[in-house]
């Protein structure tokens, strides 16, 4: 056994805040290596040394880059998502008129309100 004490609520509740101390810093240690290595504005000596200081101090590494770049992985994550927004859009046919044609025909069947109609109307011309 590892413990002396053997198997005890305090053991089992210990483990288990190790295990998910571990889960926590892995999902954060992915977020930054993902980050990390879709960035342009950072040479490859940079990348080299921030990926050396988050394996060598784990825990700390991964806090000081979400610390000192924490606005910029926000900024890159939403233009990230708003690009792949477009491309499903030029991919699918997204228009906003056929849209908007479709809240109409929803607006005439009485499925939605006309308050309803103008605030999605509103976040479609928005979204264009």
């Amino acid at each position: 056994m590892l413990f002396t004490g053997g198997f005890s609520f305090a053991n089992f509740f210990v483990d288990l805040l190790t295990i998910f101390a571990f889960v926590v810093w892995f999902w954060l240690a992915i977020s930054v290596f993902s980050d990390l290595f879709r960035r342009g504005d950072i040479s490859g000596w940079g990348k080299a040394l921030w990926v050396i200081g988050v394996i060598l101090f784990p825990y700390l590494g991964v806090l000081v880059y979400m610390i000192s770049q924490g606005r910029g992985m926000a900024k890159r994550s939403a233009e990230r998502a708003q690009q792949t927004r477009e491309e499903l859009r030029n991919v699918v046919g997204f228009s906003t008129a056929d849209e908007i044609e479709k809240l109409d025909r929803l607006k005439s069947s009485g499925a939605i309100t006309d308050d309803e109609f103008a605030r999605l109307r509103a976040n479609l011309l928005k979204a264009a």
